[in-house]
C-alpha cells in the first residue's frame, strides 16, 4: 500500500529532504508532496491574471492559485505533516493544520518545544506532536509496518 504524505509549512530548511531520506531508509511505501517551495514563484502564482495595483490584491490573487495544489494534495493525501519552524511565523501552515482538522484528515505537527504554547490548539486537534524528522519517520513506519 502506498501511503501519500502531504508535507506543509517551514521552507527554509531542508526537514521534507530529511523525512524522504528516512522513509526510504526505512523501505517505506511513501509518496510524499508539498506546496510549492520556492518563495519568489509561490508569491507570484496569480500575476500573470493581471496587474492588482495593491500588494493585498497580489498576495490574494496568488493565494486563490496556490489553494488549488494545497487543497487538492492535503485531501488526497493519508497523513500531513505541518512544520513550524522557529523563524518565521507560518500562518500558511497553520491554516493547513485547521483545515486537516475540519476534513478529520490526519495530521502530525513538527516543531520546537519553544514554540508549544502558541500552537496548543493546533498541537491538541493533531495525532502527534513531534520535535525531529526521525520521529515522524517513526510514526510512518509504525503506520505503514507495525
Amino acid at each position: 500500500m502506498t501511503f501519500n504524505v502531504y508535507l506543509s509549512g517551514e521552507i527554509h530548511t531542508d526537514w521534507r529532504a530529511e523525512i524522504q531520506r528516512g522513509a526510504e531508509a526505512a523501505g517505506l511505501d511513501v509518496e510524499f508532496t508539498a506546496p510549492v517551495t520556492d518563495h519568489p514563484a509561490s508569491d507570484a502564482a496569480g500575476d500573470h491574471l493581471g496587474e492588482t495595483g495593491s500588494p493585498f490584491w497580489r498576495d490574494h490573487q496568488s493565494s486563490k492559485v496556490n489553494s488549488i495544489r494545497t487543497r487538492t494534495l492535503i485531501e488526497a493525501a493519508d497523513l500531513v505533516v505541518v512544520r513550524f519552524g522557529s523563524e518565521y511565523k507560518q500562518w500558511n501552515a497553520a491554516f493547513d493544520a485547521g483545515y486537516c482538522a475540519a476534513l478529520a484528515k490526519p495530521y502530525v505537527t513538527l516543531h520546537d518545544a519553544d514554540i508549544v504554547h502558541p500552537l496548543k490548539e493546533v498541537d491538541a486537534a493533531s495525532q502527534a506532536w513531534c520535535t525531529t524528522t526521525d520521529q515522524v519517520v517513526e510514526i510512518l513506519r509504525y503506520v505503514l509496518k507495525a
